[in-house]
């Protein structure tokens, strides 16, 4: 989880205070989601995970999904409140996690499908610009002051296991 992101009630508010914009979805660099694109889907995921350290890690992920059509251009991009009638939608049928982190899932012929997260959601004039922005990976036990198994403590551990496994997993002794 980024610690940068944007939670679902932060990018639902700022998308309520726009209505007449132009929703636009910066992926990369100057490089824009075209402006036919649609919205398909708006996906909620749980996630469940143990960590490096042993940790379980549980949050919530609201994932909206662009299409990009391909020859169908257009000049001018949705209208916020068109979005904001497919996510009232999503949400009379999947009550949506305001908590959640928000990640948009995007690809199209010269960009690999994958999910990326709001770096920020700018209003200019007649534009709502979502800057979008590959997500990182993090270790949450080197997040929390551990080791991510790479310190002195989690190297001692591994080495007793090591000898306890040795001590009871001899060919013959039945343990395996």
């Amino acid at each position: 989880m980024n610690k940068a992101s944007i939670n679902w009630n932060t990018f639902k508010a700022t998308l309520l205070q726009h209505p007449g914009l132009d929703l636009q979805f910066q992926y990369a660099d100057n490089k824009w989601v075209d402006a036919a694109y649609h919205i398909t889907e708006i996906k909620q995921a749980q996630i469940t995970s143990v960590d490096c350290g042993g940790v379980v890690n549980s949050w919530t992920e609201v994932i909206v999904q662009l299409y990009e059509p391909e020859n169908s251009r257009q000049l001018r991009a949705m209208k916020v409140h068109k979005a904001m009638n497919i996510i009232d939608l999503v949400e009379k049928a999947l009550p949506l996690n305001g908590d959640a982190i928000v990640k948009i899932e995007f690809g199209n012929a010269v960009f690999d499908a994958r999910q990326l997260i709001p770096n920020g959601l700018l209003a200019d004039d007649d534009n709502l610009i979502v800057d979008l922005r590959a997500d990182t990976v993090q270790c949450k036990a080197i997040e929390r002051g551990g080791s991510c198994g790479t310190g002195e403590k989690a190297k001692s551990e591994l080495k007793n296991l090591a000898v306890a496994a040795d001590a009871c997993c001899t060919p013959g002794s039945g343990c395996c």
